[in-house]
């Protein structure tokens, strides 16, 4: 394992105070380290700390404590151009974010996930084939366990997984995992980079200071000669080039067969290549082949990402509760070859329109079911397919209209397109309460 750089001293003022806040004050605290800690909110999280003997800030920006601090720990929602961020690069204070502290802190070989899309079901099907290996390993994920709560306790033998956003990675400066994985990369967060070039650089930062013994895993369809970093490239994908390749249905490594496709138990060709991706990195560092086989055909999913989470005289209930977006929804509607799909859409809009959705919905749609306050767009976007629009206004008359409605062999899908925050707290909520429907638990 590699020596980790030395901590900037304290005092150590962290700012944001959510879920990775939280674990980062949490860390230095338990090292007997003077931690101060600020938000310019009032997360729940804070209320915990400051019980814990914290100091704790809330309802403001901070920009007069970094007067107190030599090391300012910022949490991955906060931005660069936050004004304490910026008074504190002025006043010369060292400025990391949470994963490099987590990094700093604890001794373990890590393996971090990046990405657009597929981190977290990637992440955690990593830890899912270490574990049929009889591997130790610790995952970490952006909406799980954050990387710095490992910090204490952790078996030294284990592996830690973590996913690893633009919003983390931006912030590192000695950050360098033992394998490092690139599932794929498209425009996404430039509200907060500014560029796409930005925001690859920052997803590129997995790889920067890699080592001749480091893996990188990259796909083979990007061009990425300049992703830095010195170590043993390995990649993924549908070409002869890739060592870990698709071909006529079949994943192969380094030449030899692994196991069908057909085998790998999460749904759609995106989850293919997420599977693709997993497998490489671990076969890569010596995983065993059966445990690699045997973890893609029984790691189940991630929860609210295409999660089946009932199936009731013939017809599966699938969970996409996470689709919060269009083009996530066009992703599950292309992962279901069979049976016809009666296809929960509706919530509040997040982008500009629900016209992509037309020609899939002809396609695989037995019915739509419009719910919350993007009804009326979704319905008018939709005009004139040849599919039933049933307004249900809630996800209760939804599910029971389509469990009314379909036969033995169709699949109900909640794959809303809209975030929940018109009728629900969070996407989990929303994912929750169908499962309950779906189960008759509710």
């Amino acid at each position: 394992m590699k020596p980790r750089p030395d901590l900037p001293g304290g005092p150590y003022l962290v700012v944001g105070l959510a879920r990775s806040g939280e674990a980062a004050a949490r860390a230095l605290w338990a090292r007997g380290e003077e931690v101060i800690g600020v938000d310019a909110g009032a997360p729940a999280q804070a209320g915990r700390l400051r019980d814990a003997g914290v100091e704790v800030h809330l309802n403001t920006p901070g920009g007069d404590l970094v007067t107190r601090a030599r090391t300012l720990v910022k949490s991955p929602g906060v931005p660069a151009d936050a004004p304490v961020v910026t008074a504190a690069r002025a006043r010369g204070l060292a400025v990391i974010g949470e994963l490099e502290l987590a990094w700093r802190l604890i001794p373990n070989e890590f393996v971090a996930v990046t990405g657009t899309n597929g981190k977290t079901t990637t992440t955690e099907l990593l830890g899912h084939i270490h574990r049929e290996a009889g591997l130790p390993v610790a995952v970490a994920g952006n909406v799980g366990t954050p990387a710095s709560s490992l910090a204490a306790g952790l078996d030294p033998a284990a592996t830690v997984v973590c996913e690893a956003s633009s919003f983390q990675l931006e912030d590192t400066e000695a950050f360098s995992p033992e394998a490092a994985v690139l599932l794929n990369v498209s425009e996404d967060h430039l509200d907060r980079h500014g560029t796409f070039d930005a925001y690859l650089a920052a997803k590129l930062q997995a790889f920067a200071r890699q080592g001749n013994d480091d893996l990188a895993v990259l796909p083979d369809d990007l061009p990425l000669e300049d992703a830095g970093g010195c170590a043993r490239r390995v990649c993924f994908g549908e070409t002869a080039a890739a060592e870990l390749a698709h071909r006529a249905g079949q994943l192969w490594w380094a030449d030899e067969p692994l196991l069908p496709a057909s085998e790998i138990r999460i749904r759609g060709p995106h989850n293919r290549r997420n599977a693709m991706a997993a497998a490489a990195v671990a076969l890569a560092r010596g995983v065993d082949p059966d445990a690699v086989r045997a973890g893609l055909r029984s790691f189940p999913g991630v929860p609210h990402r295409l999660e089946e989470v009932a199936e009731d005289h013939g017809v599966l209930f699938v969970n996409d509760s996470k689709a919060t977006n269009v083009a996530s929804t066009l992703v599950a509607l292309r992962s279901f070859e069979e049976g016809a799909i009666h296809l929960i859409l509706g919530g509040r809009a997040e982008g500009s329109g629900f016209d992509e959705l037309r020609e899939p919905v002809a396609q695989r749609c037995a019915a739509v079911y419009l719910i919350g306050e993007a009804a009326e767009a979704i319905g008018a976007a939709l005009s004139g397919v040849d599919v039933p629009l049933r307004r249900c206004g809630d996800l209760d008359a939804a599910v029971a209209a389509a469990r009314a409605a379909a036969r033995p062999g169709d699949v109900v899908l909640l794959s809303p397109a809209c975030t929940s925050f018109d009728q629900f707290a969070d996407f989990e909520a929303r994912g929750e309460r169908f499962g309950a429907l779906a189960r008759g638990e509710a």
